[in-house]
Protein backbone atom coordinates (compact mmCIF):
# COMPACT_ATOMS: atom_id res chain seq x y z
CA UNK A 1 0.00 0.00 0.00
CA UNK A 2 1.56 3.09 -1.43
CA UNK A 3 1.35 5.80 1.96
CA UNK A 4 3.30 9.07 0.66
CA UNK A 5 4.59 9.80 -3.08
CA UNK A 6 7.99 12.45 -3.02
CA UNK A 7 7.12 13.85 -6.69
CA UNK A 8 10.04 15.75 -8.89
CA UNK A 9 9.36 19.68 -9.52
CA UNK A 10 10.32 20.95 -12.87
CA UNK A 11 8.47 18.18 -15.43
CA UNK A 12 6.10 17.34 -13.04
CA UNK A 13 4.72 19.56 -10.65
CA UNK A 14 5.15 22.61 -13.28
CA UNK A 15 5.36 22.58 -17.03
CA UNK A 16 8.42 22.11 -18.16
CA UNK A 17 8.87 23.96 -21.34
CA UNK A 18 6.43 26.29 -20.23
CA UNK A 19 8.10 27.36 -17.27
CA UNK A 20 12.01 26.93 -18.04
CA UNK A 21 12.15 28.11 -21.92
CA UNK A 22 11.02 31.95 -20.81
CA UNK A 23 14.05 31.56 -17.77
CA UNK A 24 16.43 30.16 -20.32
CA UNK A 25 16.39 33.09 -22.51
CA UNK A 26 16.50 35.37 -19.93
CA UNK A 27 19.39 33.46 -17.58
CA UNK A 28 21.35 34.01 -21.31
CA UNK A 29 21.05 37.59 -21.51
CA UNK A 30 21.67 38.01 -18.20
CA UNK A 31 25.06 36.30 -18.37
CA UNK A 32 25.67 37.12 -21.68
CA UNK A 33 25.37 40.93 -21.24
CA UNK A 34 23.62 41.47 -24.64
CA UNK A 35 26.45 40.10 -26.57
CA UNK A 36 24.11 37.49 -28.99
CA UNK A 37 26.95 35.88 -30.41
CA UNK A 38 27.86 34.75 -26.55
CA UNK A 39 24.15 34.17 -25.58
CA UNK A 40 24.36 31.88 -28.19
CA UNK A 41 27.04 29.89 -27.12
CA UNK A 42 26.04 29.69 -23.86
CA UNK A 43 22.69 28.16 -25.15
CA UNK A 44 24.79 25.47 -27.34
CA UNK A 45 26.50 24.74 -24.65
CA UNK A 46 23.58 23.91 -22.78
CA UNK A 47 21.38 22.74 -25.67
CA UNK A 48 18.35 24.87 -26.42
CA UNK A 49 17.27 26.55 -28.64
CA UNK A 50 15.93 30.57 -28.27
CA UNK A 51 14.42 30.36 -31.49
CA UNK A 52 11.55 27.65 -30.74
CA UNK A 53 12.00 27.31 -27.33
CA UNK A 54 12.96 23.89 -26.69
CA UNK A 55 16.00 21.77 -24.85
CA UNK A 56 17.09 18.90 -26.33
CA UNK A 57 16.04 15.98 -24.32
CA UNK A 58 19.92 15.50 -23.16
CA UNK A 59 20.35 19.50 -21.91
CA UNK A 60 21.68 19.02 -18.38
CA UNK A 61 18.84 21.36 -17.79
CA UNK A 62 16.27 19.05 -17.77
CA UNK A 63 17.62 16.46 -14.81
CA UNK A 64 20.94 18.31 -13.73
CA UNK A 65 21.96 19.85 -11.02
CA UNK A 66 22.34 23.82 -10.68
CA UNK A 67 26.13 23.09 -10.29
CA UNK A 68 26.14 20.83 -13.28
CA UNK A 69 24.87 23.44 -15.79
CA UNK A 70 27.01 26.30 -14.26
CA UNK A 71 30.41 24.06 -15.08
CA UNK A 72 28.54 23.83 -18.89
CA UNK A 73 28.62 27.68 -18.83
CA UNK A 74 31.53 28.73 -16.83
CA UNK A 75 34.12 28.17 -20.20
CA UNK A 76 32.78 30.25 -22.01
CA UNK A 77 32.28 33.06 -19.31
CA UNK A 78 35.10 35.49 -17.96
CA UNK A 79 35.25 35.92 -14.37
CA UNK A 80 32.75 32.98 -13.83
CA UNK A 81 34.11 30.29 -11.21
CA UNK A 82 31.57 27.20 -10.65
CA UNK A 83 30.68 27.91 -7.88
CA UNK A 84 29.53 31.70 -8.03
CA UNK A 85 28.05 30.79 -11.17
CA UNK A 86 25.78 28.39 -9.59
CA UNK A 87 24.86 30.71 -7.12
CA UNK A 88 23.68 33.02 -9.73
CA UNK A 89 21.43 30.87 -11.42
CA UNK A 90 19.88 29.67 -8.27
CA UNK A 91 18.87 33.35 -8.07
CA UNK A 92 17.95 33.40 -11.20
CA UNK A 93 15.90 30.27 -10.68
CA UNK A 94 14.44 31.50 -7.49
CA UNK A 95 12.39 34.02 -9.45
CA UNK A 96 11.42 32.14 -12.55
CA UNK A 97 7.72 32.29 -13.26
CA UNK A 98 6.18 28.83 -12.92
CA UNK A 99 3.25 27.12 -15.36
CA UNK A 100 2.03 24.65 -12.97
CA UNK A 101 1.04 21.29 -14.86
CA UNK A 102 -2.51 20.75 -13.32
CA UNK A 103 -4.10 22.55 -10.72
CA UNK A 104 -1.81 22.11 -8.07
CA UNK A 105 -3.50 22.96 -4.91
CA UNK A 106 -6.97 20.90 -5.72
CA UNK A 107 -4.38 18.02 -6.99
CA UNK A 108 -2.31 18.02 -4.31
CA UNK A 109 -4.81 18.82 -1.67
CA UNK A 110 -6.44 15.69 -2.44
CA UNK A 111 -3.91 13.83 -2.31
CA UNK A 112 -3.29 14.76 1.25
CA UNK A 113 -6.91 14.40 1.89
CA UNK A 114 -6.66 10.32 0.93
CA UNK A 115 -3.83 11.06 4.30
CA UNK A 116 -0.74 10.96 1.84
CA UNK A 117 2.03 12.25 3.16
CA UNK A 118 4.44 14.27 0.15
CA UNK A 119 7.32 14.79 -0.26
CA UNK A 120 9.71 16.81 -3.17
CA UNK A 121 12.56 15.58 -4.56
CA UNK A 122 14.12 17.86 -7.29
CA UNK A 123 17.80 18.91 -8.42
CA UNK A 124 16.91 22.66 -8.20
CA UNK A 125 18.09 24.26 -4.93
CA UNK A 126 16.29 23.58 -1.83
CA UNK A 127 15.74 27.70 -1.60
CA UNK A 128 14.27 28.23 -5.31
CA UNK A 129 12.34 24.76 -4.67
CA UNK A 130 10.84 26.31 -1.70
CA UNK A 131 10.05 29.22 -3.17
CA UNK A 132 8.32 28.04 -5.98
CA UNK A 133 6.10 26.17 -3.83
CA UNK A 134 5.22 29.09 -1.79
CA UNK A 135 4.42 30.71 -5.22
CA UNK A 136 2.01 27.99 -6.57
CA UNK A 137 0.39 27.93 -2.61
CA UNK A 138 1.37 24.54 -1.78
CA UNK A 139 4.40 24.92 0.30
CA UNK A 140 1.89 23.13 3.32
CA UNK A 141 1.04 20.20 1.42
CA UNK A 142 4.79 19.11 1.97
CA UNK A 143 6.39 17.14 4.42
CA UNK A 144 9.47 17.33 3.15
CA UNK A 145 11.70 19.09 0.57
CA UNK A 146 15.19 18.57 -0.60
CA UNK A 147 17.26 19.79 -3.51
CA UNK A 148 20.99 19.09 -4.61
CA UNK A 149 22.09 21.11 -1.83
CA UNK A 150 20.15 19.94 0.84
CA UNK A 151 22.49 17.14 2.14
CA UNK A 152 20.89 14.13 0.90
CA UNK A 153 22.96 13.99 -2.54
CA UNK A 154 21.30 14.78 -6.34
CA UNK A 155 19.50 12.14 -8.83
CA UNK A 156 19.83 9.86 -9.91
CA UNK A 157 21.10 8.24 -6.54
CA UNK A 158 18.38 7.57 -3.86
CA UNK A 159 19.59 10.04 -1.49
CA UNK A 160 17.02 12.34 -1.17
CA UNK A 161 14.17 9.48 -1.56
CA UNK A 162 15.45 7.52 1.39
CA UNK A 163 15.84 10.58 3.16
CA UNK A 164 12.08 11.45 2.82
CA UNK A 165 11.43 7.34 3.72
CA UNK A 166 13.17 7.52 6.85
CA UNK A 167 12.24 11.25 7.88
CA UNK A 168 8.27 9.60 7.60
CA UNK A 169 9.31 6.15 9.18
CA UNK A 170 8.09 4.55 6.38
CA UNK A 171 9.63 1.88 4.10
CA UNK A 172 11.06 2.22 0.82
CA UNK A 173 8.10 -0.09 -0.69
CA UNK A 174 5.57 1.96 1.09
CA UNK A 175 6.36 5.16 -1.32
CA UNK A 176 6.12 5.92 -4.92
CA UNK A 177 8.14 8.28 -7.16
CA UNK A 178 6.76 10.66 -9.15
CA UNK A 179 8.62 12.38 -11.78
CA UNK A 180 9.45 13.27 -15.89
CA UNK A 181 13.24 11.72 -16.10
CA UNK A 182 15.33 8.55 -16.33
CA UNK A 183 17.38 10.41 -13.13
CA UNK A 184 13.84 9.86 -11.54
CA UNK A 185 12.96 6.36 -12.21
CA UNK A 186 16.66 5.58 -11.77
CA UNK A 187 16.52 7.11 -8.36
CA UNK A 188 13.20 4.97 -7.45
CA UNK A 189 14.83 1.67 -8.30
CA UNK A 190 17.47 2.87 -6.19
CA UNK A 191 15.91 3.51 -3.22
CA UNK A 192 13.80 0.60 -3.95
CA UNK A 193 10.37 2.55 -4.32
CA UNK A 194 7.71 2.16 -7.23
CA UNK A 195 8.10 4.78 -10.38
CA UNK A 196 5.90 6.91 -11.48
CA UNK A 197 6.45 9.05 -14.71
CA UNK A 198 4.24 11.74 -16.11
CA UNK A 199 4.45 13.28 -19.76
CA UNK A 200 4.80 17.44 -18.41
CA UNK A 201 8.23 17.23 -19.18
CA UNK A 202 10.62 16.87 -22.50
CA UNK A 203 10.94 12.44 -22.85
CA UNK A 204 8.18 11.00 -24.58
CA UNK A 205 6.55 7.91 -23.57
CA UNK A 206 8.43 5.98 -25.33
CA UNK A 207 11.32 7.02 -23.52
CA UNK A 208 9.77 6.57 -19.92
CA UNK A 209 7.78 3.34 -20.37
CA UNK A 210 10.10 0.98 -20.14
CA UNK A 211 11.63 2.44 -16.81
CA UNK A 212 8.72 3.26 -14.93
CA UNK A 213 5.99 1.06 -13.62
CA UNK A 214 3.53 3.06 -15.15
CA UNK A 215 3.33 6.52 -17.02
CA UNK A 216 0.65 9.06 -16.38
CA UNK A 217 -0.25 12.41 -18.80
CA UNK A 218 0.29 14.58 -15.66
CA UNK A 219 -0.43 14.22 -11.93
CA UNK A 220 -3.95 14.54 -12.24
CA UNK A 221 -4.00 10.37 -12.91
CA UNK A 222 -2.30 9.88 -9.58
CA UNK A 223 -5.69 9.28 -7.68
CA UNK A 224 -6.77 6.73 -10.69
CA UNK A 225 -3.09 4.94 -10.52
CA UNK A 226 -3.83 4.57 -6.51
CA UNK A 227 -7.02 3.12 -6.89
CA UNK A 228 -5.94 0.62 -9.34
CA UNK A 229 -3.36 -0.41 -7.02
CA UNK A 230 -5.99 -0.94 -3.82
Amino acid sequence: MISALILDKDGTLFDFTATWSGWARAALRDLSGGDTALADRLAAAIRFDPDSGQFDPASTVIAGTTAEVAAELAPFLTGWEVPALADRLNALSADAVQVPAVDLPQVLGALRGRGLRLGLATNDSEAAARAHLAAAKVMDLFDFVAGYDSGHGAKPGPGQLSAFAAAQGLSPGRVAMVGDSLHDAAAARAAGMAAVGVLTGVAPRAVLAPAFDVVLPDIGGLPGWLDSRA
